[in-house]
This record gives structure tokens, sequence and C-alpha cells, in this order.
């Protein structure tokens, strides 16, 4: 994957849409959360015109507070999962992410720092001021191995006006498989974190 990758929110939409573009600009996916569904089901696709299918992303229950979603390509293989880590995940976000054909978690994402989260849902809600929340504090979320603890990937929150911007970096290896099983992993996150405040 050519990084850094970003990750744009429309903010002012009925149901969430997140464009995801590489360092040329190019648009890799594109997700329009459906809204109303009993149990969560995310389609990804190449691009807004959705005529392409990328992967689905599908909960493994209907009330997803420690829910798993497994990755699948269109024609059924399974890319990854990534799980919720219940009680974990009320104060500071805590996932764990499946690579493909993985039993145990291979990754971890967490929050680099849970107060700057905190303030920034806070200061989001103050109508005027959380107009220009996103040009002062900015969350960012670490995706570690599980095994040596070795930094991966880095998501961090980055200055915008009328949209959530996001941008991913690499800051470690990690193969073809773990990249994109991380890359749905970061998508899926935010749609989460995003209904967390």
């Amino acid at each position: 994957m050519n990084y850094p990758i970003t990750f744009r929110f429309k903010l002012i939409a009925l149901a969430p849409q997140i464009y995801v573009t590489d360092a040329t600009g190019k648009t890799i996916c594109y997700v329009k959360q459906k809204l109303l569904r009993f149990r969560e089901k995310v389609e990804v696709f190449t691009d807004d015109t959705m005529q392409q299918l990328v992967a689905t992303i599908e909960a493994d229950r209907i009330i997803d507070w420690s829910a798993r979603y497994t990755f699948k390509s269109p024609n059924g293989q399974v890319l990854g999962a990534i799980g919720r880590r219940g009680m974990k995940s009320l104060w500071k976000a805590h996932y764990d992410v499946f690579a493909p054909g993985a039993q145990s978690p291979t990754f971890a994402i967490q929050e680099e720092n849970a107060w700057t989260k905190f303030l920034d849902g806070l200061v989001s809600g103050i109508p005027v001021i959380g107009m220009f929340a996103g040009y002062m504090l900015h969350p960012s979320y670490l995706a570690t191995r599980v095994e040596g603890n070795a930094l991966a990937l880095r998501l961090t929150k980055q200055p915008a006006l009328f949209e959530g911007r996001f941008g991913l970096t690499q800051q470690g290896a990690a193969d073809e498989g773990e990249q994109l099983a991380l890359l749905l992993s970061f998508l899926m996150m935010n749609l989460l974190e995003r209904t967390r405040g």
C-alpha cells in the first residue's frame, strides 16, 4: 500500500460515509454504512459509484458490546477480523485484530492517549467551538503486533473543517494480508468509535 493513507468522513450526512485514499490521492475504497440494520454488515467498495465490491464486514452478533467483525472478500474468503475488548474499551479503545487464518489476535489497536480522545469528544459537542475541535485535538490509535509489541501502523486525527480526517502511516513491517486486515480494522474501528463519541 502507498502510505500515508487518508480516511475522510462526511460529517453532514444521514448515513456515515468514508472515503479512503492513498498518498497519490487515488481512492482505495469507499464505505456508505446502511442505517437501521439489526445485525451490522458493512460493504466496502472500490469507489463511490458502488459498482465493485472489495469486501464485507459482518458482526457475529446483534449487540456489538464485544462483537467480532469478520472481513470477507466478494467470493467469501476470510480476510481477517477485528474484535472489541468489551470492558477494556469503555475508557480507552482496545481492539484485537486477526490476520487472515489466525486463531488468536495478531495485532492490538489502542488509543495512544485516552485523555485526548475524551477532550476531543467533549469539545466537539460545544456549539460553534466544536466546529474547530478538529484543529485543536488530534487523538491517535496505534496498531502493535501482539508478539514482540512492535508498532505496525498509526492512525492520527488531522486538522479538518466540516469533515473528519485521519491519516494512517506505516511504522513497522506487515505483509500484504496483514496490511489489508489492518486497513479494514481501522475502517470498522472508526465507524464504531464515531458512535461512541
